[in-house]
């Protein structure tokens, strides 16, 4: 068994080529939670094959997309007429999967409100190994934006999401969220989970709470930040790159446009690629570096929605490192 902890930052093209390895590799088990999961491009298409492999050869397989992302009402993802494409691609990936005996869920469908219980959380378990804490989903779209996931190797903890992977289906199937919950990996480094409850995000608390602490911030989402914690960074005259709605598409468009006019916040952002990484960097008073990297945007609609999202904090000076390089090759 490895027990590494090495924390490697990767971007979207050296994910899906790092992915594509190790689930061709995989002996055990392969988990993964993404908000959209196509097969549209090459790369996607290879990742689904590579599945099927991993499938066929008695590896456990099992897959969870974001039901509401495909703008599909409540319990009409199968058999319904008048589908988007969006949501015929991703049936076929469905089917596909099944065919080989892997694991497909959708989830969300059977949350009590439309859009409540969103899956935004992305990770991929592989065998001891994690790919999580980004914001990468696993489409062409999401293969061409700034986008980042973190790799760490590490057996207990690949276990012990492992199995909040189980409580997350199991949930869903009963319509019902998980409270919000932390897991330890060292002494620097901390898994935040938001379980799904409305009003109830334990990334957007600490968020907050770091910020109000903080003597110095910089902010990275692709949208603008809002809520309490939009105030507190309006004080602490925090850098914030985010994408602005002149180069967004139309849906995302609306929503920083709405957001930026409510918030009155600016972007140093202006690069041509759409910005989807979501990290936070916090310099504190005695001068010590904290980060806060993963899947949520750092608004407050998700947090009073019910979101499920994941995140990780960490003071490890290394990981801190590989995001201020992120951030200077492909967000400056």
């Amino acid at each position: 068994m490895t027990n590494t902890r090495t924390q490697t930052l990767l971007t979207a093209p050296a994910y899906t080529k790092d992915l594509l390895k190790r689930i061709n590799a995989a002996t055990t088990r392969i988990a993964i939670v993404a908000t959209t999961f196509h097969g549209d491009d090459a790369i996607s298409n290879a990742l689904i094959d590579a599945l099927c492999d991993a499938a066929d050869r008695g590896v456990y397989v099992s897959v969870g997309a974001d039901a509401f992302t495909y703008i599909e009402p409540k319990g009409s993802i199968f058999g319904a007429k008048g589908h988007s494409m969006r949501a015929i691609k991703a049936h076929k990936v469905q089917r596909k999967l099944k065919k080989h005996g892997a694991e497909f869920h959708w989830l969300g469908r059977m949350s009590n409100f439309i859009f409540a219980g969103r899956t935004h959380s992305k990770w991929t378990i592989i065998d001891d190994m994690i790919y999580s804490f980004g914001g990468i989903n696993l489409d062409h779209v999401s293969f061409t934006n700034t986008d980042l996931m973190i790799r760490i190797t590490d057996n207990k903890i690949a276990n012990r999401l492992f199995v909040e992977h189980g409580r997350v289906f199991k949930a869903d199937r009963g319509g019902h969220a998980l409270r919000s919950q932390k897991i330890t990996i060292n002494e620097t480094s901390t898994i935040l989970i938001d379980g799904g409850i409305p009003g109830d995000s334990v990334i957007y608390r600490r968020a907050c709470t770091l910020a109000r602490e903080a003597s110095q911030i910089t902010f990275v989402s692709q949208y603008c930040p809002t809520g309490r914690l939009n105030r507190i960074l309006k004080r602490k005259q925090a850098t914030l790159f985010f994408n602005h709605w002149r180069r967004a598409r139309w849906a995302n468009m609306l929503i920083i446009q709405l957001g930026m006019l409510i918030s009155r916040q600016s972007t140093l952002y202006n690069r041509r690629p759409y910005l989807h990484a979501k990290f936070i960097l916090f310099t504190m008073p005695d001068k010590t570096e904290i980060a806060l990297t993963g899947s949520h945007n750092f608004t407050n609609s998700g947090v009073l929605t019910g979101t499920r999202e994941i995140a990780l904090e960490t003071s490890d000076q290394d990981t801190i490192t590989q995001l201020k390089k992120f951030l200077d090759n492909h967000v400056k």
